[in-house]
Order: structure tokens, then C-alpha cells, then sequence
């Protein structure tokens, strides 16, 4: 694509900013042809001799000045009284003036998705957004949602998730026709709680055009034995967190190991020329860093608070995906079939006499 795509970014949102953001950008532009513009919301007066200092960034960017901005610790509801004018507020509603196509910000998660509802609204049949994750698998990526944005779900709430689901992996993945699978405790059909074997019934019931592919159990998930899983957000975060917690716990084993004698000091020297590079790469959180926020009428990506710089270039990596994807127009033929199978199973389940009088 030639036109040119803008990118809204909350500058002062996150446990370093401002300076990770503007680092970020630049790591981010490297190599890069697409056309980009970026918008930065925050103080002039810090952001001016940060982006001064990436003469790349001089040219695409445009500080607007915000007097405030989101506390880390404010609770979702205050944030969305008292946020007014502060650098998340804004960068969130230049998406919904049009100014920009995407926000990006490294600040607080729940003030953002609250903010992101207020600015943004929700996309006609859905009923709460989600955040999805990237998770590495042996071959790629696998997408988990939700991930922290409802402790909660209903089982259509569930459905409406593997929908968005599946169209986000194919827009930052790039996989045509991903597989989708609910997350539960077994493979078998009577396994695990009502809200979830009703969401499995859904699905099936509602005709969606989805490859989907029944029960996943947790080990899947890292397996990769489907590209999509879709569960509430309760269970999603202790997932996410368990394996952010395993990978640490395996790295900090593999340093041991590797430093614990001069042979095997030797033996790390060698291996960082090759294998171990590679291994370090792919268990670094910053290669995944960016949760959507999906189920908006725009596109909101929510960065690591303590990422570094390449971190948040993944974070810009992955907005600039969603944004030159079909997303948003791809998700509305089977939230159209799922509202229709919810009234047609409505209708089924009604008392005989109500039947007749709909």
C-alpha cells in the first residue's frame, strides 16, 4: 500500500516513557518502506530534543501537546472522568476523528480499555472487547484470547472472542484460514464447565465460517495445536503470567548452567555465535509485546508497560499490521450469523405459546 498510515502515540504512558517511546519509533523505522506518520501525545517540552535526537523521526512526526497524563494505579473509572486532554485520551480520539488509524500506548491497561470504549464505542454485535495476545509456538505464533479484559464470560461472549480471533491472527500472522479451538480442562465432549460446552454448541450451531476445531487443553496452547484459543480472561492471564513466570524460570536455569565452570563458560561463548542467539530470541517477551484490544470501532494496541525500545517497535510493528488489514470489515459476516443463531435458538428454546405469538 502507498498511502500513508498514521500511528497515535500515547508518548507518556508506561514505566519509562517518554523516552521509550520515541526510542522505540525509531527502532521501528529502521529498514521500514511503508509510508508512516506519527502522531505524539504528551509534553512538547520532553518530546522535542527526544525526537530531535532520531533525525528519521523528524520528518513523519507531529507532537501534540497534552498537559496530563494517565497514572499507572488510576482505577478504570476515574481515569475516564479525570482523563480528559491527557496523552492516552488523545491518542485514543484521534483515531476517532480520523486523524489516525491506529493508538499505541505502553500506560495503564485497564484506564486504556476504558477510555478506548468511551472514545471508540463497541463494533456492533459485540458485546465486551478482548485482548489478544500473540504466543509463541514451535512453528510461529498461536493467538490466545482474552487475556485480562473479563474475569467473566458468557458463552456467546466466547463465540464473539473466536470470531475476532481468527481474523486478527490472519491479519497480523498472515494465515488464511487459521484453526480455532475453545480452551477447557479435556478433549472430551462432556468436559468442562456449562459456559464453555455452551459456547462449543454455539459455534457449531451457528454456521460461522471458521475452521474451527472443538476442545483445546492448556498444553496446547504452547504446542501450537491450533493457531487460535479462545477463552475468558481470568483463565487467559494466569496463563499468559505462567508462561511469562516459566520462561524466566528456564532462562535463569540456562545462565546457571552456563556460567557455572570455565568449560561450560566456553561452551556459552560458542553457542551465542549461533543456537543460543536464536533460543534467546524467541523466548524474549519484546518479540511478542502488543495485546489488541479487539471488538472496537477502531484499533487500539496496548504495549508492556516496562518494555524497552524493541519492545514497543513491536507494539508499532503490529498496530501498523491491524491497521493495513481488513479487520474490522472481515469480523461482521459471522457476527451476522451468530446474532441470527442466538435468535433462532432463542426462538427454539421459548414456551410453546411464546413461539407463536414472535
Amino acid at each position: 500500500m502507498n498511502s500513508e498510515l498514521v500511528l497515535s502515540l500515547d508518548a507518556m504512558g508506561g514505566d519509562h516513557a517518554p523516552g521509550i517511546v520515541v526510542d522505540g519509533a525509531a527502532v521501528f523505522l529502521k529498514g521500514r518502506r511503508r509510508k508512516v506518520r506519527l502522531l505524539f501525545h504528551g509534553d512538547e517540552a520532553q518530546l522535542g530534543p527526544l525526537i530531535e535526537a532520531h533525525p528519521e523521526l523528524a520528518g513523519i512526526s507531529e507532537i501534540r501537546h497534552s498537559d496530563s497524563q494517565v497514572d499507572m494505579s488510576a482505577k478504570p473509572s476515574e481515569a475516564v472522568r479525570r482523563s480528559r486532554g491527557s496523552s492516552m485520551w488523545n491518542a485514543v480520539q484521534a483515531v476517532r476523528d480520523g486523524d489516525a488509524q491506529v493508538a499505541v500506548s505502553a500506560g495503564n491497561t485497564g484506564a486504556l480499555m476504558a477510555i478506548s470504549k468511551v472514545c471508540l464505542r463497541m463494533k456492533a454485535g459485540v458485546h465486551r472487547p478482548a485482548i489478544a495476545a500473540s504466543w509463541p509456538v514451535p512453528k510461529g505464533f498461536s493467538t490466545v484470547l482474552d487475556v485480562g479484559a473479563n474475569v467473566e464470560c458468557t458463552p456467546a461472549q466466547l463465540v464473539e472472542f473466536a470470531i475476532m480471533g481468527e481474523a486478527f491472527h490472519r491479519a497480523v500472522h498472515r494465515q488464511e484460514r487459521p484453526t480455532v479451538g475453545l480452551l477447557n480442562v479435556g478433549q472430551e465432549e462432556l468436559k468442562g464447565n456449562d459456559v464453555v460446552r455452551d459456547a462449543d454448541a454455539l459455534i457449531r450451531a451457528a454456521g460461522l465460517d471458521m475452521n474451527y476445531r472443538g476442545y483445546v487443553e492448556g498444553d496446547d496452547i504452547s504446542l501450537g495445536t491450533t493457531d487460535v484459543v479462545v477463552t475468558d480472561g481470568f483463565t487467559g492471564n494466569v496463563a499468559l503470567k505462567t508462561a511469562e513466570g516459566t520462561a524466566r524460570l528456564v532462562a535463569g536455569w540456562m545462565r546457571e548452567a552456563l556460567t557455572s565452570s570455565i568449560i561450560a563458560k566456553i561452551a556459552a561463548s560458542l553457542l551465542q555465535l549461533g543456537a543460543l542467539d536464536q533460543l534467546r530470541a524467541r523466548m524474549d517477551p519484546n518479540n511478542v509485546n502488543g495485546g489488541v484490544f479487539l471488538g472496537l470501532n477502531g484499533v487500539v494496541v496496548k504495549s508492556h508497560g516496562g518494555t524497552n525500545a524493541a519492545g514497543f517497535a513491536t507494539a508499532l510493528r503490529i498496530a501498523l499490521e491491524m491497521a493495513d488489514s481488513a479487520f474490522l470489515n472481515e469480523i461482521e459476516k459471522n457476527l451476522g450469523l451468530l446474532e441470527a443463531a442466538q435468535e433462532r435458538l432463542a426462538t427454539e428454546q421459548a414456551p410453546e405459546g411464546q413461539q407463536e405469538s414472535a
